[in-house]
């Protein structure tokens, strides 16, 4: 991914208001970002835990999402659970539910699509190796890494088309 400047970022967000974007924490240290290993920009808010963001480049152009978690009890360490997007396995606690509002009339009334995500939103550092998930281990496949990143990056074009769908 090619490094981004704040206000490509703000301008991206297709779920939120002008007013919303602006007021959204950006990642700090945005030019240390290890841009060369994310196919995505995604992080939480450290002020805000429940809020989650992603940034893709989607039919030629950038598309950002804002994410809740929704509310719910702890989750149990004992159990694992997968990405949806990049298929990391993570104990309980490192996989989210994420939900986006969607677009347009739609999300005016509310409605959200969900998916379950590595909660620091590092899919594409998992990938690559860069980033080790708690269990230590991913399961084995014959797929290169070339090949898990463009299923990762059309995971995310699926949820990112329902959230546009509206």
């Amino acid at each position: 991914m090619q490094p981004l400047a704040d206000n490509d970022i703000r301008a991206s967000f297709i779920n939120c208001s002008k007013g919303e974007a602006r007021r959204i924490a950006l990642p700090r240290n945005l030019s240390e970002l290890p841009w060369e290993d994310l196919d995505f920009l995604g992080w939480r808010d450290p002020g805000a835990p429940d809020r989650g963001y992603v940034v893709a480049e989607r039919e030629g152009r950038l598309a950002g999402v804002t994410l809740r978690v929704p509310q719910g009890g702890p989750r149990s360490m004992a159990k694992s659970t997968m990405c949806s997007l990049c298929l990391t396995p993570h104990p309980g606690s490192g996989v989210s539910l994420l939900a986006a509002r969607r677009t347009g009339p739609a999300g005016r009334e509310g409605n959200t699509v969900g998916a379950y995500m590595c909660a620091d939103l590092a899919c594409s550092l998992y990938l690559r190796g860069k980033k080790v998930p708690q269990m230590a281990m991913r399961y084995k496949e014959t797929l290169s890494v070339e090949e898990r990143i463009s299923r990762m990056l059309g995971n995310l074009d699926d949820f990112l088309g329902k959230v546009e769908r509206g």
